[in-house]
This record gives structure tokens, C-alpha cells and sequence, in this order.
């Protein structure tokens, strides 16, 4: 008895871009109709791009983002954007590298004398 790599993993389905408006328009709980009066567009339209006979326009998409409130790269994708690293689906770093803030101090406090010198406070010897 074999078991094929593929197998043991079980199978995972491909959504294309209309499987994914669907899913979308679904999850607010609208049908066709009453999203496509929200969109401006018709309802042929909106069944036209779930069925992935016409692919929607970048205009559209966002649109279908924004009524629905998942990520347009999902919509588009089908990658979550929080996968390749922060929340905003940037890096995990804080700033990207050359926004840093400007630093005005090197880092390295003044020789011991200029130190003393510094924190002297009056009647006190350095």
C-alpha cells in the first residue's frame, strides 16, 4: 500500500477570482441584486463575474473590497496579505530601511572630563 505524497495531505481546491466576489458578497449577506444596486453595476454583471465568464475591472474590484471589507490582493490573489510578514502585509520591520528617524546624538557620550563637567552641579566637586 502506497500513499501518494498529495494524498496523505488531502486535497485543497483552487477558488478562481469569481469564487472569491462570491464568497465576498456572500459574507455580507446580500444577493446579487441588492449588491449590484450598491456597486452601480447590474445584476447580470455581478453573476457574470462570479461565474468568471468576464473578468472584473481594477475599478470593480476595488469597489467589491471595499463594500465587502476583505483585502483587495485576496479578491485579486487569493493571498491573504498578512502572510508575507506585518499586519499591513509589509515587513515586520517598523520602518522600512532609509526611514529611519534622524538620530542628533552619535550615540557615544563626550570624554570622561566633558561628562563630569556636564553633571557638576554647583558646590559640588567634579
Amino acid at each position: 500500500m502506497t500513499t501518494d505524497a498529495s494524498e496523505a495531505v488531502g486535497f485543497i481546491p483552487e477558488f478562481t477570482v469569481g469564487d472569491r466576489l462570491r464568497k465576498a458578497r456572500q459574507h455580507t449577506g446580500l444577493e446579487q441584486a441588492e449588491f449590484a444596486d450598491e456597486l452601480g453595476i447590474s445584476r447580470g454583471t455581478v453573476r457574470n463575474y462570479e461565474l468568471d465568464r468576464v473578468a472584473a475591472r481594477k475599478i470593480v474590484l476595488k469597489a467589491w473590497a471595499l463594500r465587502t471589507g476583505v483585502p483587495l490582493e485576496w479578491l485579486e490573489t487569493g493571498k491573504s496579505p498578512r502572510q508575507d510578514g506585518g499586519p499591513d502585509g509589509g515587513s515586520r520591520d517598523v520602518r522600512p530601511k532609509g526611514f529611519e528617524p534622524p538620530t542628533f546624538c552619535s550615540g557615544v557620550w563626550p570624554v570622561e572630563d566633558e561628562l563630569a563637567e556636564v553633571l557638576a552641579f554647583p558646590g559640588r566637586a567634579a
